[in-house]
């Protein structure tokens, strides 16, 4: 998407027109306009001189935005260039102006009439001095609020009359007609026609064109500084993207423009200083705190081998690193980017806005119009019938429409940045929250991705330090993954090899063996070992539990003996249960995908609590699940991996987990910088969030002329003697688009993970919570340790939330938090030796 600046736009229809005149430039393939950013999106391969000559013709101004270069100083200035607030600072400077004139002219013009505050004795009585001096001073405001006569009339002029054009028509009408009033007066009082003189003097409307101009732009600069305001989350995080770097040259340390590290480069961060690119450490050992990113308050420690990223804090110690990423290529400024592209993107809820924007202001000045015209028909005076008609002109506001999406598409995608959740696009905000069903990717989304031990199971006699020592022995020299989960476990417990292994062989498909100081080692499947040794029933019954929980159990034997079995899995993430129920709160289904057998795959479903498992799927195969799924509601994906790319593709939303490959980040919607799954649910939550806030701003944009425009036509005038005055509907008209702004700024103090707010589970779900308790009937405990053990074992399931046992009773009441068969708790509790004789 080629991305442009534009200026002159002051409201949704002119936003549309701009969107309008560049869709038709050949070789465009889409547009969206941004209001809020004054920018704008193009796609397609149209040449840049037509698209700007495009929206020149239309009556503005076109610029291309700077496509960057290798120099990461240059896109954040640009960047900052976009978001900075210039409106605010101009148009305070014209609010204060206007008010040092506003002010005397309110004095003489009411305050002297309506109060009979005291004036200079010359001017006592002199009609005529007392109306140049309003005519004076409202020239003057006219002079200083110059742009909305200059933007108005030029959309005139193009037929595409925008806010600016009601507001200059309403001032400029109500200028000549009191500029009329006072040479009429001028003509009474030659004629000395006293009666005629003050009748004229009552239909003086200069305050009024004045009290419009000044108003509006009071107005406007609100509007603008509380538009400055939702875009506060990134510029604080450029703010941080540190303007020089060390860098080694030649085996010495200098300081250099960030513009000037190039890929390879050796870097030096010290404690207290930001890391200006992405690297890995080379050498040294620090906590870095990478809140900026990833919204993580807890600081991440970093050694050799690790990656850290521009704009992240190094806390502690002294950090030596080569350069990966600069420029453009950064985390920081892909964060950037992808915030910018949703600001120029729109979301599919604001085409309600444009199409009502493109004919909104030509209806209100055809309503003006007719205003006066059946206000004269119905017999009063030419100022009654053009104070109505100036109402209508004022109090019309197509700026709370055109910013009713864009301000809360902006906020929640900075609330978004702030929480390291990403939405590539303004359609993706509105999306992510319609979602019905998500689909999670097993391995490093649900699971962590990496083997880890999670059982030691030492045969008699033989001690768990022992069976880890011979174990690391043997697979230090395997380079199967299975072998590492061992070696960090081996590690983690300060446990070293027990010699120095001879004769190793790796059998593929079955395992290992070797010589330890003359004696024959083993390691491998069940298979494998049984070939060469007994194993215990007892211990082949543990290691099939192990199976049946989505465990390896890899066997390890000694000199024809049995020493032990270690069981090796990849283990879910803590969140991932606790991440599953959300959704399933929120009235989602979860659906697990895994290349995994079916017996594994359950295991791990059952741990996460997910609705419904599909294994087996083959890598090429998710991206037709994601199509069957599809049928049965809006399904978002959650993966990694590069076979995960198709899918997320596929889906409605596509969300990667940051930690994985860049091709899967590429395809998809969302991005989650923090690697955790429960910022799923956090970040559909702020997509409904935001979903909501848009419905209120529109409601109240369109709600506020609904109501604003009748009462300033006067329909009320008749039967309540209601009527607007002009002032107060350019005071109205001022306010709604700040009260838009502000709305959307609430969504700065969204917390997205508070749970309470979440749709409730469905009636069908509600009902089997509320009844899933079971009552086991077992026979065999005695004692308060078999209740003990009977408890522990079930309480060991994931569906199962806590279990009440007596041996005295023989029973124990289950209290569950998802579905699980009569079966699988009836063999839980034989395994340990009871027996289960009913469940209820």
């Amino acid at each position: 998407m080629k991305q442009y600046n534009v200026t002159g736009m002051s409201c949704a229809a002119c936003s549309a027109r701009v969107e309008k005149a560049v869709s038709k430039v050949a070789g465009v393939t889409s547009c969206s306009v941004s209001l809020l950013t004054n920018s704008m999106g193009v796609e397609g391969d149209a040449v840049a001189q037509d698209i700007i000559t495009a929206v020149e013709e239309a009556g503005y101004g076109a610029s291309p935005k700077s496509s960057g270069s290798s120099s990461e100083t240059t896109t954040h200035a640009s960047d900052e260039g976009i978001l900075k607030d210039k409106e605010t600072p101009v148009l305070r400077k014209r609010l204060i102006a206007s008010l040092c004139f506003l002010l005397p002219l309110m004095y003489f013009s009411m305050g002297h009439m309506m109060w009979n505050w005291p004036i200079p004795s010359f001017l006592s009585g002199n009609h005529i001095a007392m109306g140049l001096i309003q005519l004076l001073l409202t020239t003057i405001i006219m002079v200083i609020n110059q742009k909305f006569f200059i933007n108005g009339f030029r959309s005139l002029w193009h037929l595409a009359p925008n806010m600016d054009a009601l507001v200059a028509l309403g001032a400029t009408a109500s200028y000549i007609y009191s500029t009329y009033a006072l040479f009429a007066m001028t003509d009474a009082m030659m004629w000395g026609d006293a009666a005629k003189v003050m009748s004229y003097m009552h239909e003086f409307y200069f305050e009024s064109a004045a009290m419009i101009l000044t108003l509006i732009t009071l107005g406007k600069m609100l509007e603008a500084h509380s538009k400055g305001r939702t875009t506060d989350a990134l510029k604080n995080l450029m703010k941080l993207a540190p303007k020089t770097a060390i860098v080694e040259r030649d085996g010495t340390e200098i300081e250099v423009p960030i513009e000037q590290v190039k890929i390879g480069d050796i870097f030096i961060v010290r404690p207290g200083e930001n890391i200006p690119v992405d690297g890995i450490v080379v050498e040294g050992t620090s906590a870095v705190n990478e809140a900026a990113l990833t919204g993580e308050s807890i600081p991440a420690d970093k050694s050799s081998g690790d990656t850290v990223s521009a704009a992240t804090l190094n806390q502690s110690g002294f950090l030596r690193c080569e350069a990966t990423r600069v420029g453009e290529d950064t985390t920081l400024s892909q964060i950037i980017q992808m915030v910018s592209d949703a600001a120029a993107t729109k979301a599919p809820i604001a085409k309600i806005a444009d199409k009502v924007s493109g004919v909104f202001v030509p209806a209100v000045i055809a309503i003006s119009v007719i205003t006066i015209f059946v206000w004269l028909f119905a017999g009063q005076n030419i100022g009654f019938a053009l104070a109505r008609g100036i109402s209508v002109l004022v109090i019309s506001c197509p700026c709370a429409l055109g910013l009713a999406t864009p301000v809360a598409i902006m906020v929640g995608n900075g609330m978004g940045a702030k929480n390291g959740i990403m939405f590539k696009t303004a359609v993706s905000m509105e999306e992510t929250g319609k979602v019905q069903i998500v689909a999670l990717d097993k391995t490093g989304t649900i699971t962590s991705g990496e083997p880890k031990v999670t059982d030691i199971l030492p045969a008699k006699d033989i001690s768990e330090e022992r069976l880890l020592s011979l174990a690391y022995t043997l697979e230090e020299r395997s380079e199967h993954p299975l072998a590492g989960a061992i070696l960090l476990k081996a590690k983690e417990n300060g446990i070293n090899a027990a010699g120095e292994i001879s004769d190793f062989k790796a059998l593929p498909g079955n395992g290992l063996s070797g010589n330890l100081d003359g004696n024959y080692l083993l390691g491998g499947n069940l298979k494998f070992i049984g070939e060469h040794v007994s194993i215990p029933a007892e211990l082949q019954k543990k290691a099939a539990s192990f199976s049946e929980e989505g465990k390896t159990p890899l066997y390890f034997s000694l000199n024809d003996q049995l020493i032990g079995i270690i069981a090796v899995a990849d283990v879910i993430k803590e969140d991932s249960p606790q991440a599953v129920r959300e959704l399933q709160n929120m009235g989602i289904r979860v659906v697990m995908l895994t290349g995994d057998n079916e017996k594994t795959a359950n295991a791990i479903g059952r741990q996460a609590g997910v609705d419904e498992v599909i294994a087996g799927v083959l890598p090429d195969g998710k991206e037709n699940v994601i199509r069957s799924l599809k049928k049965n509601g809006r399904t978002a994906m959650v993966g990694d991996g590069i076979n995960d790319a198709p899918a997320l593709t596929r889906a409605d939303i596509g969300i990667a987990i940051g930690a994985g490959t860049d091709i899967a980040i590429d395809a998809a919607d969302v991005v989650l910088m923090k690697s955790r799954l429960s910022d799923v649910p956090a970040g559909i939550r702020l997509s409904r969030a935001t979903l909501r806030n848009i419905h209120e701003n529109l409601f109240w944009a369109f709600f506020y002329n609904v109501i604003g425009i009748p009462l300033a036509v006067g329909v009320w005038y008749p039967m309540l003697g209601w009527k607007l005055n002009p002032m107060f509907g350019a005071a109205a008209m001022s306010l709604s688009s700040f009260c838009v702004v502000t709305n959307a700024l609430r969504l700065n103090w969204f917390n997205m993970h508070n749970t309470k707010r979440d749709k409730k589970i469905s009636q069908r779900r509600k009902q089997e919570v509320t009844t899933m308790e079971k009552t086991m009937k077992i026979e065999g405990m005695m004692c308060g340790h078999c209740e003990a053990r009977v408890q522990k074992c079930l309480e060991a399931l994931a569906e199962v939330d806590h279990a009440t046992v007596s041996h005295e009773t023989g029973t124990a009441l289950v209290s569950l938090n998802a579905e699980i068969s009569d079966d699988m708790l009836k063999k839980t509790v034989e395994e340990q030796d009871y027996k289960v004789i009913g469940i209820q």
